[in-house]
């Protein structure tokens, strides 16, 4: 439990495990695929998967690089669901059906019989909103499918989430889905809301510890646990050190992690970490629900239900009458606004739930319906291979931080693992390629935008760019204090002296009128002009989604109009350019 299951958020496993060619070409009615780069978007799609189910409508969920491509003509009705990362870019995971879709060669009509919707996650922060599944929608019109339900875009920084847009567009979907595709002719395993349901799957004592992964591999869960995949590497971490004052209210640390060979890797990519639930957070719910007998045992895992439901389960399990009341209330649609203000608000996590809700008992076969796996957590890398041969280094910044709702500190899952881990540790970490990518010709100056842990990107391009010889580089770095929590200032200081690097920084807490780094780029109007419409610059921004990155390209927009005469018009389609030379990137999160 403490390295498969979390235990302060909510998932579903894919809802037919793994899908063979022949099972896909035998019963196909609805298609679910999506395309996802955290998880969000499998979650979405799984429990469209579910509503699917209740409606006794025979469904597949596969994430979109599994599915087999030669095999889409063929399909009736597809379901989409994908995200956006950085400034408009599909997921990985969606890369080879889009390339595919995009082939030139393709006839007008190629998807005419098929009908298709597109729900589509991201982060209204981005100019480029949602543009995944925006693009994917027009795509899929020009081959001539049929949009069953209008796209629905999905935004992280609204008040409830992407619910407040997923619940409306499901609202007009199932009832559209119900109209045109017939029931199954096949019973699907759901139940009366009164029965309690089967369980995901069943755990069978078993003293092959090896087993556990063979039952998590036939539930199609091993690309969720990562459990046998390829491509990680072992690690060991060498230093685990606070980069900010000891009394300052956040806690940031540069992690050095060091291999015994040689690896490859580029300024931009993602080191991908595997964390564990805390072993106090384990033996309490061991002990809440009387699983002490099994703590130590190992089990073979076996698919019952693949139509479990979700947040009703507990329902079940609770024996308290104003328990289950509430619990009832909670999984309501009248009761949504509730649910919304005692779990999201407050980030409150699943034990807190168990603490509040005594009755609770949860039988050890539904931990998969109640506990979601623990998703790995990626992380910017934040130094060059060619400065640090066979290490990598981040900057992370530890999550813990007080609720005005709730006593105990909120803390994250990965990140509190991360704070204790003691140098010497033994990691198996993954790697994985960025969005960001430098320029290929070193005498293109480079402009960088990084507040706070946004700048762990950007280091990694400035030791790269300096060990290659470039020294065109500018950096405006976004802090609090100079004294408290400027991310290596002395690597900055010392490359300043070098004259490889022209660093900016905003410490916005240091005087009495607030200075970000939109305000210094607006100072240095004519350099930003100069740098980027005379000498083809590059822009990286990196960090909070919040306002910043808003705010720096009207400013750098408002920059050509002042510097250059030209009009509103001409420079924003200068910036939009840009963007489609590869000249800016944005890698931003919620």
């Amino acid at each position: 439990m403490q390295g498969i299951v979390e235990t302060s958020d909510t998932t579903a496993s894919n809802l037919n495990g793994t899908t063979t060619h022949e099972e896909l070409e035998d019963d196909r009615g609805i298609l679910i695929l999506y395309g996802s780069e955290t998880g969000t978007a499998q979650d979405v799609a799984e429990r469209i998967g579910r509503e699917c189910l209740g409606l006794q409508l025979h469904c597949r969920v596969i994430s979109m690089d599994i599915y087999p491509l030669d095999l889409l003509i063929d399909e009736s009705l597809v379901i989409f669901v994908c995200s956006t990362t950085g400034n408009g870019t599909e997921p990985r995971s969606m890369s080879s059906l889009w390339q595919t879709l995009l082939r030139s060669d393709l006839p007008a009509d190629l998807l005419d019989e098929i009908q298709f919707a597109v729900f589509g996650l991201g982060d209204s922060g981005y100019e480029r909103f949602n543009w995944a599944a925006k693009k994917l929608q027009r795509r899929l019109l020009v081959l001539g499918g049929s949009e069953l339900v209008k796209r629905g875009d999905g935004d992280e920084q609204d008040y409830y989430g992407i619910e407040s847009a997923l619940d409306p567009w499901l609202s007009k979907l199932l009832p559209t889905l119900k109209g045109v595709v017939p029931s199954s002719s096949k019973p699907l395993p759901t139940q009366p809301y009164s029965t309690t349901p089967l369980s995901r799957v069943r755990l069978i004592p078993d003293t092959e510890v090896d087993t556990l992964t063979e039952g998590v591999k036939s539930m199609g869960l091993d690309t969720i646990l990562e459990v046998g995949t390829s491509g990680h590497i072992s690690v060991t971490l060498s230093q685990n050190e606070r980069i900010t004052r000891n009394d300052w209210f956040q806690d940031v640390r540069h992690i050095e992690l060091e291999t015994d060979h040689d690896m490859h890797y580029e300024p931009g990519d993602v080191a991908v970490l595997y964390p564990s639930n805390d072993p106090d957070d384990v033996d309490w719910l061991i002990s809440r629900m009387n699983w002490a007998s099994a703590a130590d045992q190992s089990f073979t895992v076996t698919l019952n239900n693949p139509g479990a439901p979700s947040t009703s389960t507990v329902i079940h399990f609770a024996s308290d009458e104003r328990e289950i009341e509430k619990l009832v209330e909670f999984c309501s649609k009248e009761g949504q606004e509730d649910l919304h203000a005692y779990t999201t608000r407050p980030r409150r996590t699943i034990l807190e739930v168990l603490s509040d809700f005594k009755s609770v008992m949860i039988p050890l076969d539904y931990i998969v319906d109640v506990f979601p796996p623990i998703r790995p957590r990626s992380f910017s890398i934040a130094s060059s291979v060619k400065a640090h041969p066979r290490q990598i280094q981040l900057c992370v910044a530890i999550v813990r931080y007080k609720s005005l709702l709730l006593k105990a500190p909120r803390k994250g899952l990965c990140t509190a693992w991360l704070s204790k881990l003691k140098p010497g540790t033994r990691l198996r970490i993954g790697l994985e390629k960025g969005m960001m990518r430098l320029p290929e010709d070193r005498s293109k100056p480079v402009i960088m935008i990084g507040p706070g842990t946004g700048v762990a990107p950007l280091r990694a391009m400035v030791e790269e760019r300096v060990r290659d010889g470039a020294n065109d580089n500018t950096l405006y770095f976004g802090c609090r204090s100079a004294a408290a929590d400027c991310h290596y200032h002395e690597d900055w200081k010392a490359l300043e002296e070098k004259g490889a690097l022209r660093c900016r920084i905003a410490a916005s807490r240091d005087q009495d009128r607030k200075i970000y780094v939109q305000n210094l780029l607006e100072d240095d109007s004519a350099i930003i002009s100069d740098l980027l419409a005379r000498k083809g610059g590059f822009v990286y921004i990196c960090g909070s989604s919040n306002q910043m990155p808003k705010a720096v390209r009207r400013t750098i927009t408002e920059s050509f109009a002042n510097q250059d005469g030209w009009d509103e018009e001409r420079a924003t389609k200068y910036v939009q350019l840009m963007e489609d030379e590869g000249r800016w990137s944005e890698e931003c999160w919620s």
